[in-house]
């Protein structure tokens, strides 16, 4: 006998047969793991990326062979968007996303836009509302 094994369950509490996966209900957000959609990573490639970032697509880059969060990224970053902006979109925790878009931005398929040096308080407070609504 295994010291801290659970005993096995009584017969008559076994679930009833049937298909080993119930498939979801309609309203069932399938959930992928942080660490799946960057390869384990934690720290991104390119160091210095903000959450106020503007990140700025090329269309050329929409037809590079991308997959999943990297192909919708490019996909938004038509027109300049903050890496902040990226992941209220996607719904996607913000480190992975500032993972992902350095992998990007290392690649040649976004482009880092001009950054401010000091932050105006309408782009704080906008960047605040944002984080909120996550």
């Amino acid at each position: 006998m295994i010291p801290y094994a659970e005993p096995a369950a009584p017969s008559w509490a076994q679930p009833p047969p049937g298909p080993a996966h119930a498939a979801p209900e309609p309203g069932d957000d399938l959930v992928v793991r942080p660490f799946m959609l960057t390869g384990g990573r934690t720290r991104p490639l390119h160091d210095g990326l903000r959450i106020e970032t503007l990140l700025h697509a090329a269309p050329a880059a929409l037809s590079a062979p991308l997959r999943f969060e990297s192909r919708r990224i490019v996909e938004l970053c038509q027109a300049p968007m903050s890496i902040a902006d990226l992941s209220v979109a996607l719904r996607v925790p913000l480190g992975v996303v500032r993972v992902i878009v350095a992998d990007l931005v290392t690649d040649g398929y976004l482009r880092i836009e001009e950054q401010l040096g000091e932050l105006p308080i309408a782009l704080i407070e906008r960047i605040r509302d944002r984080v909120r609504a996550l």
